[in-house]
């Protein structure tokens, strides 16, 4: 890490040609990507160890947050706490103020660029392997243009440091010298072709046969929440497909041309961008190439890093057991380096400009000269998790498994079996009644979707790095190590074969990445807490579906006590093979729309005698649906009428079913039926308060009555409740279908089990009502008009 002996006034002086040691003293240093993992190593590092050096940074503004803001925030990330803890709070505050510049400005768009800078580190890059093929080349690519025309621009004469990556020679075997890559592909057609591809995937998309795909699978899951529900679906679906199939675009175009991914395509791009827009014009450029980098090995401390990595995710799942075997090579070389190794190498690299318009390639990577195989990280992994396990659920540990490396093609075969088996299985819960034991299978398919996702997202995405067959030659950067005074090597060296990879896996990498999810697996079970009393709120109300939730019943229940209890018993038989005959047509109406179900099934009311039937549930039927409620529910609604909450009861039963629950409430919403001089003919008066339309009615009522749906309650326990349910912003499942608990669950709402059946006698009941003193509004306002 040496400078010329002469002023660096022409950029000619060649790499080896060395005799003192000064790195990058008083120089004036560019970076870009200062906010990603390297750009924080790197700015730390001049920050420590290059006291006379001046820094500027391209910063991109974040919300409200300024570039200086970010900036500020980013001295305070754990990357910067040595220096901090070192030099104390007067000399941070100085470096901010005289040290580093920011210059507010995003890749695309870069701002006037300073004229003086003796070296600019371009690091700025997206962390995606497989991003939409649109967005990769606008940062990957597009970033770059922007940036170099910028420097363009200022007449100046920096030394690039471009920040590539080793897997810009693509998919290839043997060994990669470091050299510019040999390819005829044209990067302005290519990024022509890439940021053209949204717009005809766009048009694409509105297709009729792949809208009808779409509506037809947002309805088969949103179909009993509401029209609008599969409609929004339905778009978020399409929007969706557009994504994937950007990303796939972005896969196939780089794999049809040699690389394995669009990251690597894109990459390679970039390089082609600076050695025409920069080394073309006459300036002098360098390209370094990280493998796979990963925790610090010394430098700021060991295990430094900053966030999850290339190869993190998959050791962690592994050490979660959630990756029986993986499709890679045992034997391929998968090329790690830790960061403070490519920070000093590329700082190396900076303080030894090449000959203008004479590009050099340098592999910051370990595969060359130490070598570390797949397997031998799989057999440290396995080591290093058998002796730490990871907690599980059962207050146990998980046993991570032994790999075979059975070949990519019978892991794919199991995955994909893995993949249909438990979608079969979802889709089958999903059909049948909502139990203790049903919910249980279905929080365990749903991880298993999960654990399966994860499992195809990293064979997709690391396969083509752990079946390498490459080995990236590093001559030329060991060269420009062997160059250091020996006394400054502890300080800057950036030699590869002095990596332990036993000690590095084992007592610095993997505690580091494990460190936070250990934290998180590790701590104490939440000790069972009391109920806390609901807060008092006048302007919050508590909204009550009926059947399912407040009754143990249902509508067809309901059905069967008043028609037997007015049917002489001879003609029970009959009355009861005709409903059980048409239970399947109910079945299938209520799978599709809960108003059809509403509307098909209350037919069976034509010709009733609206006063008898309120006779017949005064005298007799009344009983037997009290004996119905749950008794938690009469418990919840009293705490909310405690709490000054109003509690609303909105529900598609008849009001002449809901008669005996209305003390309950302080208002009440049912559905009318249609009547023709007192005998009803079987139709309702007006459409049903089910899914979306009871949302709408929700929303005009909060309006109308002052109430605050964000401190409100809602409970109800079906799908098709889901479109009322999320107005709240206390929403609650109560006994919830198999599609309720499966979103409730994943949106974190209250599930509760309440009984199914009472426990206690209809005096228990009887009482509990008497002790609520208020009474329901006037019958009037039991309409939904």
């Amino acid at each position: 890490m040496t400078a010329p002996d002469t002023a660096p006034d022409t950029g000619a002086a060649e790499p080896g040609a060395l005799s003192a040691f000064s790195p990058l003293e008083s120089q004036h240093i560019m970076l870009t990507g200062a906010t990603g993992f390297v750009g924080q190593a790197i700015l730390e590092k001049l920050l420590a160890d290059y006291p006379t050096t001046r820094m500027t940074l391209l910063i991109r503004p974040k919300g409200s947050l300024t570039g200086q803001a970010r900036l500020k925030s980013l001295l305070r990330k754990p990357v910067f706490s040595k220096w901090r803890e070192r030099v104390g709070q007067e000399e941070v505050d100085r470096a901010m103020t005289e040290r580093i510049s920011v210059i507010e400005s995003s890749m695309g768009s870069v701002a006037g660029l300073p004229a003086d800078l003796d070296v600019l580190i371009h690091s700025a890059s997206t962390v995606s392997f497989d991003p939409p093929i649109d967005d990769a080349f606008k940062t990957n690519v597009g970033g770059a243009v922007g940036l170099y025309e910028a420097l363009l621009a200022t007449g100046s004469d920096p030394h690039v440091v471009h920040v590539s990556t080793a897997y810009v020679g693509g998919v290839n075997k043997g060994t990669v010298v470091e050299e510019s890559l040999k390819h005829s592909i044209q990067w302005r057609d290519e990024m022509a072709a890439a940021l053209s591809a949204r717009a005809t995937v766009e048009a694409s998309s509105r297709r009729p046969e792949v809208l009808r795909k779409l509506i037809a699978d947002a309805k088969l899951d949103n179909g009993k929440v509401g029209p609008h529900a599969v409609a929004i679906a339905a778009e978020v679906g399409r929007t969706e497909w557009v994504t994937k199939r950007l990303v796939d675009y972005g896969r196939t175009r780089a794999q049809s041309v040699g690389w394995a991914d669009v990251y690597s395509f894109t990459k390679s791009m970039s390089e082609r961008v600076a050695e025409e827009l920069w080394a073309g014009n006459g300036h002098r450029l360098s390209v370094v190439r990280p493998a796979i980098i990963e925790s610090a090995l010394k430098h700021p401390f060991p295990g430094w890093i900053d966030g999850f990595k290339v190869a993190d995710p998959l050791i962690i799942a592994y050490g979660r057991g959630l990756v029986p075997e993986f499709p890679g090579l045992p034997d391929s070389i998968l090329d790690i380096i830790p960061v403070d190794i490519v920070v000093n190498a590329t700082l190396a690299v900076a303080a030894n400009p090449p000959a203008a318009s004479d590009p050099k390639y340098y592999h910051l990577s370990s595969g060359g000269r130490n070598p570390l195989t797949f397997r031998e990280i799989y057999e440290n992994v396995l080591k290093y998790f058998r002796a730490n396990p990871i907690p599980d659920d059962q207050r146990g540990h998980i046993r991570t498994p032994y790999w075979d490396f059975p070949g990519a093609r019978a892991i794919a075969r199991s995955l994909r079996t893995g993949e249909r088996t438990n979608q079969l299985l979802q889709r089958t819960l999903l059909r049948l009644p909502s139990t203790k034991t049903t919910r249980t299978f279905m929080r365990q398919a749903s991880a298993r979707q999960t654990d399966l996702e994860l499992l195809r997202a990293y064979s997709d995405l690391y396969q083509n790095y752990t079946q390498a067959e490459i080995i990236y030659d590093d001559s030329r950067t060991a060269a420009l190590n062997d160059q250091l005074p020996p006394s400054a090597r502890q300080t800057y060296g950036f030699d590869a074969t002095e990596i332990d990879w036993d000690d590095y896996l084992q007592e610095v990498h993997f505690p580091a990445v494990t460190t936070l999810m250990r934290t998180f697996s590790s701590r104490p079970r939440a000790k069972v807490q009391k109920e806390k009393p609901l807060p008092v709120n006048p302007d919050a109300a508590a909204i009550f579906d009926l059947e399912g939730t407040v009754l143990a019943s249902n509508i067809i229940e309901q059905y069967l006590w008043v028609r037997l209890a007015s049917l002489d018993r001879s003609k029970w038989p009959k009355e009861l093979a005709n409903l059980f005959s048409s239970l399947p047509r109910y079945i299938a109406a209520d799978r599709r729309d809960r108003g059809e179900f509403i509307r098909t099934f209350y037919r069976r009311y034509e010709g009733v005698d609206e006063q008898a039937l309120r006779e017949l549930i005064h005298d007799t039927v009344g009983d037997v649906l009290l004996q119905r409620i749950r008794p938690e529910a009469v418990r919840q609604i009293r705490k909310h009428r405690e709490a000054g909450h109003r509690t609303v009861l909105v529900t598609g039963a008849i009001d002449v079913l809901v008669e005996p629950f209305v003390t309950l409430f302080d208002d009440v919403v049912s559905s009318h039926m249609h009547a023709d001089n007192g005998i009803w003919t079987g139709h309702l008066s007006k459409p049903p308060l089910v899914d979306e339309a009871r949302a709408a009615w929700l929303r005009l009522y909060a309006v109308r009555e002052g109430i605050d749906l964000a401190k409100s309650y809602a409970y109800g326990d079906s799908i098709a409740d889901r479109a009322w349910l999320e107005l709240a912003g206390n929403p609650q499942a109560v006994n919830p279908d198999a599609a309720l608990f499966q979103h409730a669950t994943t949106k974190h709402w209250r599930i509760h089990q309440w009984s199914d059946h009472n426990h206690s006698r209809i005096e228990t009941i009887s009482e509990l009502l008497r002790g609520d003193t208020t009474t329901s509004r006037p019958t009037e306002s039991s309409t939904h008009e």
